[in-house]
């Protein structure tokens, strides 16, 4: 909803502001200056970016109106699963695991934390390096290494919206340029007419510069801008599963590999040692 509210924000006082000053609306609906920017801007889309990016910019986009679920919560349940599968290791051995990494969905341990559940490409990740570590003879630095390759290759994929969107924001002043000149062509084109009407033809085409800048530093480059930040609290359940993982292989007790992991949160979502001490418990004892 903030992303509505920016806009309101943005209209109100840009419209606003014209509106104070005594101009008159009506010399800015100009529908077909409209049509030529969007459009172009459209064409240009589609033109330079392959379907792929086009499906995942267009799955992205609705995901900008909701609320984030990157919350305290959901760093909670990440550590309390990842402290419970390290506590059942340390106790029963590495093997014990196999059925649950095999079957999340049917195990005991996952079942207790649905949030992370859902999210297949954390479960994925998490899985895959409890396999690494119950079948042996892993180095842990060997294991990091290839850690941080699987999650920059993440981060890339998921960058690829903003980056797309972000160039598009940056031809839009372009493209309004373009629209205002075919206008100024279209006035010029009709030297013949009244002063009045010629200087009514040339404030129509300036509105096309107008509408460019408007819609590439107000619309556009705010959700590449968006899409970006919520790129970084997604990579934060990576690199908290990462760090808790290997300080696990590394030794520590899954005390302090969870405490690892709850550090790299940032400090609005990081719970405290005893919020995350008290949420295990709490759920074990459901």
């Amino acid at each position: 909803m903030l992303v509505l509210l920016g806009y309101l924000v943005v209209v109100g006082a840009v419209f606003g502001g014209y509106a104070l000053m005594g101009g008159h609306f009506g010399v800015l609906f100009q529908p077909i200056e409209v049509l030529m920017i969007c459009g172009s801007a459209l064409g240009a889309f589609i033109a330079g970016n392959n379907g792929k990016t086009i499906k995942a910019t267009a799955r992205e986009l609705p995901r900008l109106l909701r609320s984030s679920k990157h919350n305290r919560q959901l760093y909670m349940d990440l550590l309390a699963l990842l402290y419970e599968l390290l506590a059942k290791a340390r106790k029963e051995g590495m093997m014990k695991l196999e059925s649950d990494v095999e079957d999340p969905k049917g195990s005991e341990i996952f079942g207790r934390y649905p949030t992370i559940l859902s999210n297949a490409e954390l479960m994925e990740f998490i899985c895959d390096y409890l396999r690494l570590a119950i079948s042996g003879n892993t180095d842990p630095f060997e294991i990091e290494a290839l850690m941080d390759h699987e999650i920059e290759t993440i981060r890339h994929e998921a960058e690829v919206p903003s980056h797309s969107l972000s160039r598009v924001g940056d031809a839009l002043p372009a493209l309004g340029i373009v629209a205002a000149v075919l206008g100024v062509v279209h006035a010029l084109a009709s030297a013949d007419l009244p002063p009045a009407e010629m200087g009514a033809l040339i404030a129509h085409a300036m509105v096309g510069t107008f509408l460019g800048v408007l819609l590439a530093y107000g619309f556009v480059t705010p959700l590449a801008t968006l899409i970006d930040q919520q790129v970084e609290e997604n990579m934060k359940t990576y690199q908290c599963a990462k760090v808790t993982l290997l300080a696990s292989m590394h030794g520590y007790t899954p005390q302090l590999a969870v405490e690892f992991g709850r550090k790299v949160l940032f400090s609005t979502e990081r719970p405290s040692f005893t919020e995350l001490d008290s949420h295990v418990r709490d759920v074990k004892t459901r």
